[in-house]
């Protein structure tokens, strides 16, 4: 935790309400995003028992599986998910946009919207994912490759004991590339929202207790009259607000969903019975998925108040690549991901990440003040007033002269940058600035002169506005948004065969990666 959490945590007892620790919003928020609210069975190995699922705060749909213990019953429950997953997946399909490659000389296409999908908390992502991974492999008789299956088409008979619907394994992979979009620093393509709130907020209570959606939300917008301890304490009765899943409470497992399950099958033999206890048992289900659900579309009400950061659009540009990406891999008829990454590939990904985690970083910081503020705090960033510039210097010294304006800041705050460090500037993120001199001056001030390049021109004058004038405010550091190159990888080929590479490795355990082993007796986990 940083300075400034804690400190806003601090401030957020002490006033009762929790307080902003970001001045513009960091993640996309779609016009229409998907919103799903999953509950499992308690002590079963991710068994769906219910889902509330829509776009929309009026178009509410209930998914319930009456026996989560049963295999059918889990897969029909996938189909039914399938056949609202996948007709809004398609609803992104209809309009791409040309983007310029290799300095404009070709371009490639992307989609110009993406789907969103948004869950109560990481524990959603983490049933998301498990139910992509459960529905990916299973085999189908159709040929289909398109987003939703053909309408004619009925449920199939593939090869295995369990047969499924065409859309079940497309689902499954769909599933799968939100779960890892969702890895992703910066994308919005899958969002935990209490992750998305706490991002913006900080409350007086732990992390633990922040993954509680109801008390975080006490906490960032309490009733009136109310403070958000007040307002966490009373979400804390699973009566008042039930968990936000996929948990539920013990109690209400032990006292009223255990008999409506029992109810429910010992009705089989009697089709009126049954009907009246899949009713209540409805019923009891939407009760718990209901307040939740409307605390999620309270929530991002709260986060579209906030307006979006300068480089939201552009991480969320990557989402729309992602998208476009698979999309096109599934209608060519490309295979499903595989059960786990071979070493290169596994390598390539988690550099990745880290390029994505430290480029996520730097972004926001330049987006936001309330963010840089943490930088300055440990002396990667400072802020100072330009008191002399030069805008016309020319640097002779080399083969050609070129335009090497000089600036002096001064600035109250500590300067950590050696001389000859780069830094840079959100204000003009394109240029750098190297550190010429340091000098310590009075009353506790510090005189940085700065040597620009770049982002001004490709004369010897400089374009108006892009060098610093005397009096400007100026935030400086050490923070970089350049472009990071990839890695050297092997090629797989080219790996020892203690990382997966030549000579033919053993069988895994587990399977091939195509999931041809057919139906594993444990898909659920």
């Amino acid at each position: 935790m940083s300075t400034l959490r804690a400190l806003a945590k601090a401030q957020a007892v002490a006033a009762g309400v929790a307080q902003p620790v970001a001045t513009v919003r960091h993640l996309h928020l779609s016009d229409r995003p998907l919103v799903l609210v999953p509950l499992a069975l308690a002590g079963e190995a991710n068994a769906p028992l219910a889902a509330l699922v829509g776009a929309a705060p009026d178009e509410a749909r209930l998914l319930v599986v009456p026996q989560p213990r049963n295999r059918d019953q889990r897969l029909a429950f996938a189909a039914e998910l399938a056949g609202i997953v996948l007709p809004y997946l398609e609803e992104f399909r209809g309009v791409s946009e040309a983007v310029p490659v290799d300095r404009g000389k070709d371009v490639r296409y992307r989609y110009v919207d993406a789907p969103q999908l948004l869950v109560p908390n990481p524990a959603g992502i983490t049933f998301l994912r498990l139910l992509g991974r459960s529905t990916r492999f299973r085999s189908d008789n159709s040929s289909s490759a398109r987003l939703t299956p053909r309408r004619d088409l009925e449920p199939s008979r593939p090869d295995g004991d369990h047969p499924v619907h065409p859309s079940v394994p497309l689902l499954g992979r769909w599933l799968t590339f939100f779960a890892e979009r969702a890895e992703h620093p910066g994308s919005a393509a899958l969002v935990a929202l209490t992750e998305a709130l706490t991002l913006h907020w900080a409350t007086g209570q732990s992390a633990v207790e922040d993954l509680h959606l109801p008390a975080l939300l006490g906490w960032i917008d309490p009733p009136p009259g109310s403070t958000g301890a007040e307002a966490a304490a009373r979400a804390e009765d699973p009566e008042v607000c039930p968990p936000a899943g996929p948990a539920t409470d013990p109690d209400f497992d032990n006292h009223r969903l255990a008999p409506a399950m029992a109810a429910y099958a010992e009705a089989e033999a009697d089709p009126v019975a049954r009907a009246e206890a899949y009713a209540e048992l409805a019923r009891l289900l939407r009760d718990q998925l209901t307040p939740t659900w409307e605390l999620m579309w309270r929530g991002v009400g709260l986060l579209r108040g906030l307006p979006p950061g300068a480089r939201v659009a552009g991480r969320w540009a990557s989402d729309r690549d992602a998208f476009t990406g698979h999309a096109e891999h599934v209608d060519a008829g490309g295979g499903p991901q595989p059960r786990r990454d071979g070493a290169v590939a596994a390598a390539v990904r988690l550099h990745r990440l880290e390029r994505a985690l430290a480029s996520y970083a730097v972004q926001r910081a330049y987006d936001d003040r309330l963010v840089m503020a943490e930088h300055r705090l440990t002396g990667e960033a400072f802020v100072g007033d330009v008191t002399l510039a030069d805008p016309k210097r020319v640097d002779d010294s080399g083969k050609r002269p070129v335009l090497r304006p000089r600036i002096q800041v001064v600035t109250t705050e500590p300067v950590l940058a050696p001389v000859g460090a780069t830094l840079y500037s959100p204000a003009r993120p394109s240029q750098k600035a190297k550190v010429v001199f340091v000098t310590p001056a009075a009353d506790g001030k510090t005189e940085v002169v700065l040597e620009l390049s770049g982002g001004m021109g490709r004369g010897l004058t400089a374009t108006p506005g892009s060098v610093p004038e005397v009096g400007e405010r100026l935030c400086l550091t050490t923070l970089s948004d350049a472009y990071l190159p990839a890695g050297n990888f092997p090629a797989p080929e080219e790996t020892p065969w203690t990382h997966g590479g030549p000579p033919t490795a053993a069988p895994d355990r587990e399977g091939p990666a195509d999931g041809s082993d057919g139906d594993p007796a444990e898909e659920w986990s």
